[in-house]
């Protein structure tokens, strides 16, 4: 069976700095029309960085969630910039480290309600320089070791899509 669904009129119902929020009629595979809500996203691109068996992490407040989150560095890919350039320099300006990366996996964080992307690399040597944070961005940055990061998944102390991901793909790849 094709399951692919036809669009039929789409309709760009807010359009911000990092999302835009469309509804579209389709044609399902068997004939009938629905409606499609999703949130169109430039996509974004994350770095993880193991260095001594320990994972550099940083942790800030997520304002959905209402807490400070542990994560791996990321961040969104500006217009017309390659995901590759966009981890080192998520990289870079959120730890200060500059880093030789290589590709390990891109993720639909949501495939439900958006089209984002998440280009997940992996460090596998990175310099120190200078953290150069954007401005009204707030974060600490932390190596925590392999297994603690572990146990942190387990209790439901680290919940982000994205590390969770490039931890476990990480181990799997040891």
């Amino acid at each position: 069976m094709n399951l692919t669904e036809k669009t039929i009129n789409s309709q760009t119902k807010y359009d911000g700095k990092i999302i835009k929020l469309n509804v579209d009629e389709v044609q399902l595979p068997d004939g009938t029309k629905s409606y499609r809500e999703y949130v169109r996203h430039s996509g974004g691109a994350a770095v993880l960085f193991v260095k001594d068996g320990k994972v550099l992490l940083v942790r800030q407040f997520r304002y959905a969630y209402g807490k400070s989150i542990y994560e791996i560095p990321a961040g969104k890919i500006d217009s017309g910039e390659e995901p590759l350039c966009a981890a080192a320099r998520e990289l870079e300006e959120e730890t200060g480290y500059c880093p030789k990366l290589v590709h390990m996996i891109d993720l639909y964080p949501s495939p439900g309600y958006t089209d984002e992307v998440i280009h997940i690399y992996k460090a596998v040597s990175a310099e120190f320089a200078k953290q150069n944070l954007d401005d009204g961005e707030f974060l600490n940055t932390e190596f925590i070791g392999i297994e603690e990061v572990m146990e942190m998944i387990d209790k439901g102390e680290i919940n982000d899509a994205k590390t969770v991901a490039a931890i476990y793909k990480y181990l799997a790849e040891k």
